[in-house]
């Protein structure tokens, strides 16, 4: 079962395909012939991986606790991409998930797209390698990955 993949919607503006994330992100790397945890923490698909690992996390977080994650990936046609959007009690919240433990501002700025959805924007975030939760600004949150 850890090898199941986990659907989600990648939306391009136009249309809707499904997403596939890898429920066991190890698995993920040795199918990609990652072979060393310094290869993948410093190779190309480094950032990829730990993505797929945060958003796995977050789905199973949901689904150990018998609720129905409603995440998304928004992608649009001027290729501006918001890694996870979490619909929840009628608004969006934007994530942006980076392997890095200083997150910038600049990370947040696609995150405005989502006030042409007709949902209220809740509370955005950059989860990443952060050792303490913290604020970029009054709108975004830094989330170190280990609280998801």
């Amino acid at each position: 079962m850890a090898a199941r993949p986990i659907q989600t919607t990648r939306s391009n503006g136009r249309s809707k395909r499904p997403s596939c994330i890898f429920c066991d992100s190890g698995l993920a790397a040795y199918l990609a012939k990652w072979s060393s945890p310094d290869t993948l923490q410093s190779g190309a698909m480094g950032g990829a991986i730990f993505e797929n690992f945060v958003v796995s996390e977050m789905v199973k977080g949901y689904q150990n606790a018998g609720k129905e994650p409603f995440i998304y990936y928004y992608r649009d046609k001027d290729a501006k991409e918001i890694d996870i959007v979490l619909e929840r009690d009628g608004q969006l919240s934007p994530m942006e998930i980076k392997k890095t433990a200083q997150p910038g501002s600049q990370l947040t700025r696609t995150f405005k797209v989502l006030d042409k959805s007709g949902l209220r924007r809740g509370m955005g975030a950059v989860l990443c390698m952060a050792e303490q939760l913290g604020a970029l600004d009054r709108e975004n949150l830094i989330v170190p990955v280990w609280m998801v």
